[in-house]
């Protein structure tokens, strides 16, 4: 089992495939296992390396620790030195995007190119008191509360009714991950690290090309989100997903997957035309 100690602590990843070396970011329940049904695809054209951060899959579990995304961000610092990569491409979604956008903030000189789904440039009040409401339902150890809690509002409406058969295999398996404390207890300090998230203050730090994609039902970081990281972000692009939701990579895998062969493999970003 490949890990490596930050402050102490086993961090765990993995590393498939040769070439250009892409960092796949987590989802905040999500794990290194979540993507394995990409890798086929993209080892053919990078090295690509999974990270569980704290307190998600395989890495060390902080409980009764208090802390903020900063320590995820200097968690991949420690991987990419580990690895002795001097740059990275860097993919993340939702909770990894923020990651990834702080890190490509921080440490600017170390990031060739960045793609964004589904992620904000900073915690709102409105996004915060979602966290609190996925928190309140977790303490209730009440599995089936909690998926109804936090799972549908994940998927587009148009995905969940079209797989609604899918999702209720789903929520079988989910419920009794979903009732046990150790997990409710990773989910939420994973949330409260969020909620001081806001990289307004230094996001003109972040210079280098970067793809922003966006899904029209995504009710956890909407249209908007991405709509001022484009508008703030010197050297964006920016798609958008019709009849996606939040866990855009599951409900359009395709295009998650041609978006990021395309943009970290094609070799110029400027055209005399």
């Amino acid at each position: 089992m490949p890990t490596f100690e930050f402050r102490g602590k086993p961090v765990f990843y993995e590393t498939d495939g040769s070439g250009k070396p892409v960092i796949i970011l987590n989802g905040i329940m999500m794990s290194t296992k979540s993507w394995i049904p990409f890798l086929p695809t993209l080892t053919e054209h990078f090295q690509v390396i999974r990270v569980d951060f704290f307190d998600q899959g395989q890495s060390a579990k902080l409980p009764g620790e208090t802390y903020t995304q900063t320590i995820q961000v200097e968690l991949l610092k420690a991987l990419t030195m580990h690895l002795k990569l001097a740059t990275v491409n860097i993919v993340g979604i939702s909770y990894g995007g923020e990651v990834a956008l702080a890190f490509a903030a921080q440490y600017p000189s170390m990031v060739e190119r960045l793609i964004v789904f589904n992620s904000t440039a900073y915690t709102s009040s409105w996004l915060k008191d979602i966290g609190r409401g996925w928190i309140a339902a977790g303490r209730t150890k009440d599995g089936e509360h909690y998926y109804n809690t936090t799972i549908p509002v994940i998927y587009s409406p148009y995905y969940y009714q079209s797989r609604i058969d899918w999702m209720n295999r789903r929520k079988a398996f989910l419920i009794p991950v979903f009732s046990d404390p150790g997990f409710l207890g990773q989910v939420e300090r994973l949330t409260l690290s969020a909620e001081s998230y806001d990289i307004r203050p230094v996001i003109k730090e972040i210079t280098m090309p970067v793809l922003l994609v966006s899904a029209e039902q995504d009710y956890l970081t909407p249209v908007d989100n991405q709509e001022y990281l484009h508008q703030n972000l010197p050297n964006s692009e920016w798609v958008l997903l019709p009849l996606a939701g939040h866990a855009s990579m599951y409900e359009k895998p395709l295009l998650f997957t041609s978006l990021v062969v395309g943009f970290f493999g094609v070799r110029d970003l400027a055209y005399n035309i």
